[in-house]
């Protein structure tokens, strides 16, 4: 889509030619309040050069540009020149682009099939796959998403928690407490129980800790009893990880976990050894980082076993050969903050030149309203329960409000699951907060149900409008385009573009969230400020169009949060 602010730099440009056009468009700004102008071009650093005051030079461009097509109006109000942007231009421009691109409205090809690689989700094998989860695995597939919408070629990659000393206290578990027809019958709740006990049995014994490192240790080098269990308990709670997955509508291109990359670190370690940066520390081995403001990093233990930080450098490595990533994107809460720090420092010391290319996208963390979630302790919420209770009480909303639906399981489904994945994304990823069902579950103010309820409407009125596609835009009078409900609403589609690039900038999904429920808004004013089916054609056409414009908007704008968009509700 044209840019806006790149046009009027361009229109200014030519009256101010000792600046480039990229300098100008800099300075452009969008007032908070729209009656100073939808931009606004400061003035005040064009006195020294221009030898006037900045209120005259504001005065003397904004009569010199005024003509133009692209504006309304164009005033000076002290230093400021407050453009108003023409109603039916933007309308042209907008419409045209929406409906020449449909489902595409939005996309770019700024990527240029660059390979972005994206790790989320990441459950641990034979633990639970809890509400924790949910933060890492929405804000993981959008971020996949907006970038694969922004012309890359995006990589999904679930790197499972399928290795290190968790497996050795399992398995030791399982051998003194477990019977593998309840695993069978309930393999996570089942392997949770077990986990819990150790954990309480090791407060009344420690060298039931030795043992879990041995068995460990055992796992590590193949030995093929434990291989044998290992293997077992990751298949088994893959199935159940795969139902919510399903639930979610998410794939992934790898499910390559840390036991992947088991036989590929004793070369790491080989590496880190001819690089000379890796010490001994008490029969263990370590990176000195305190030079770089970081405590030392653990690279393997004194049993010569590894850990995660040793498997991380291993996966990066694999990764830039087997795909060459420009971008290779850890979605990981920010309690890792240090470990990505360490591991990405100790990558450049390394010699690797693509440290840079490492990116930890972080996130706040998730609590519950009696203390933090733990495992170890059982306490825990199961992300596929709070799906499920979801579409549950969705279903019962259809029914007591007699929603118009063609399938009311359908239906259920994606509103329910669409309000757990719009209220996680909803806020700032870095913000922590506190779970809570009546906030997740509520149907009311600007929450998924809200904007799939006005893509629904929107699909309404097309219906009953007789819509079937887009008309030639030459064949449209625009003029019944221009009262402030529906310029505010070409306003906002108009900028969806321009949020999607800044959501990939920013590695920011709630940018898109909050965009389309002003879109819904926005579309909700038109639709109660205007007679939409009227019994003129012409006026009917204008406004079916723009409805049509809203309703695409806020169909991409789910699409990008992993969200589905009813056509009925």
């Amino acid at each position: 889509m044209l840019s806006i602010k790149k046009e009027i730099a361009r229109i200014l440009q030519q009256k101010l030619p000792d600046m480039s056009v990229e300098e100008i468009e800099d300075f452009i700004e969008i007032p908070s309040d729209s009656s100073l102008g939808d931009y606004a071009f400061p003035c005040f650093r064009l006195a020294k050069a221009l030898r006037k005051p900045p209120h005259v030079i504001a005065g003397e461009l904004a009569s010199s540009i005024g003509d133009n097509e692209l504006f309304a109006r164009a005033e000076a109000v002290n230093a400021y020149v407050n453009l108003f942007i023409d109603g039916q231009w933007l309308a042209r421009i907008t419409l045209e682009d929406v409906c020449g691109a449909g489902d595409d409205f939005g996309r770019s090809d700024i990527g240029a099939g660059r390979p972005v690689i994206v790790e989320f989700s990441s459950p641990n094998i034979a633990k639970p796959f809890h509400i924790g989860h949910i933060r890492t695995t929405v804000i993981g597939n959008a971020i996949y998403k907006i970038f694969d919408f922004l012309g890359y070629k995006t990589i999904r990659i679930n790197h499972l928690g399928d290795y290190g000393t968790q497996f050795g206290k399992m398995i030791v578990a399982y051998r003194r407490w477990g019977k593998r027809e309840d695993v069978e019958a309930a393999p996570i709740s089942t392997l949770l129980s077990y986990y819990v006990k150790f954990h309480e049995e090791v407060e009344k014994d420690p060298s039931l800790d030795d043992e879990a490192r041995e068995v460990f240790s055992k796992l590590e080098h193949q030995a093929p009893e434990e291989t044998a269990l290992w293997q077992w308990f990751r298949d088994e709670s893959l199935k159940e990880f795969s139902r919510v997955y399903e639930m979610l509508n998410i794939e992934f291109d790898s499910f390559a976990g840390e036991s992947f990359y088991s036989d590929k670190m004793p070369a790491v370690l080989e590496e880190m050894e001819s690089k000379g940066i890796l010490k001994d520390s008490q029969g263990a081995k370590i990176v000195d980082l305190e030079q770089y403001g970081m405590p030392p990093a653990l690279i393997t233990k004194t049993d010569g076993s590894s850990l995660y930080i040793t498997r991380d450098i291993a996966a990066a490595i694999y990764r830039k050969k087997t795909y060459d990533f420009y971008k290779n994107i850890y979605v990981v809460g920010a309690q890792q903050n240090l470990h990505f720090q360490q591991w990405f420092k100790i990558l450049e010391l390394m010699g690797h030149e693509w440290h840079d290319q490492c990116i930890h996208i972080n996130f706040g963390t998730v609590s519950l309203a009696e203390g933090t979630l733990s495992t170890r302790k059982g306490r825990v919420v199961f992300l596929e329960d709070v799906l499920n209770k979801a579409v549950e009480q969705t279903r019962q909303v259809i029914r007591d409000k007699n929603v118009n639906t063609d399938s009311i399981e359908e239906t259920a489904k994606m509103v329910g699951i669409g309000a757990v994945i719009f209220q996680e994304l909803s806020n700032g990823r870095i913000k922590d907060y506190t779970f809570s069902w009546e906030k997740t579950l509520n149907f009311d103010g600007e929450t998924g149900p809200y904007v799939q309820y006005t893509h629904a409407r929107a699909a309404s009125v097309l219906r009953n409008g007789g819509w079937t596609t887009p008309p030639s835009l030459d064949a449209v009078d625009l003029t019944y385009l221009s009262g402030d409900s529906a310029f505010g609403l070409l306003k906002t589609i108009y900028r969806f573009p321009e949020v999607v690039l800044d959501a990939g900038d920013k590695y920011e999904p709630s940018l898109v969230t909050r965009h389309i429920v002003d879109v819904a808004q926005a579309f909700n004013k038109f639709y109660h400020d205007e007679h939409i089916l009227t019994e003129n054609p012409e006026e009917k056409e204008a406004k079916l169009l723009l409805t049509y414009a809203a309703k695409q908007t806020i169909k991409n704008g789910l699409g990008l949060l992993g969200i589905q968009a009813p056509e009925k509700m």
